[in-house]
C-alpha cells in the first residue's frame, strides 16, 4: 500500500480529549512541537470530551480531511472502579479498527489506564511518542 502525501510534508490530524485538560494540554503542546521538529504539520484538530469519544471524531477526520495520519491525545486516570480500563480498551480497539478501515495510521497517544494523576504527569510525552509513530509509519508505508 502506498500512502499519497503532498510535497508540503506529512499532514497530521490531532484528536484531543478535553477530560483532564491540564494534562492533555501539555501533551498536545509537546506533540505539536515534536511534529514541527520532524517536519510534519498539524493541519486539522478536533477536541472531544474524553478518550471514549475519540472514534467518531477520528472517523470524521479520516473521511473528510486531507490528513496522512491521525494522532490521538488523551489521559485516563484510575478511579475507584474499573471504568478507566473499559474506556481505554474500547477506545483503543476502535482506533485500530479505523486505522485499518481507512488505511491510514491512527496512533495511540492516550496514557492510562491504571495510573494516578502523578503517573499521568510523568507520561506527558505520550503525545510526542504518538506523533513519532505517526510520522514513521507514514514514511514507511510510502516505501512499502
Amino acid at each position: 500500500m502506498t500512502v499519497k502525501r503532498s510535497d508540503a510534508g506529512i499532514k497530521l490530524g490531532f484528536v484531543v480529549a478535553e477530560f483532564n485538560r491540564d494534562l492533555t494540554y501539555m501533551m498536545e503542546i509537546e506533540a505539536e512541537e515534536h511534529a514541527k521538529f520532524l517536519g510534519a504539520k498539524v493541519t486539522e484538530r478536533l477536541y472531544v470530551p474524553g478518550a471514549y469519544d475519540m472514534p467518531l471524531a477520528i472517523k470524521k477526520m479520516l473521511k473528510e480531511s486531507d490528513v496522512d495520519a491521525v494522532v490521538t491525545i488523551g489521559c485516563v486516570i484510575e478511579g475507584s472502579t474499573q471504568h478507566d480500563e473499559i474506556v481505554v480498551q474500547h477506545a483503543a480497539r476502535k482506533i485500530i479498527d479505523l486505522s485499518l478501515e481507512f488505511e491510514k495510521p491512527v496512533t495511540l497517544g492516550i496514557s492510562g489506564p491504571g495510573m494516578t494523576r502523578m503517573e499521568a504527569t510523568e507520561r506527558i510525552e505520550y503525545g510526542k511518542r504518538a506523533v513519532e509513530s505517526a510520522v514513521k509509519l507514514v514514511q514507511r508505508l510510502e516505501l512499502a
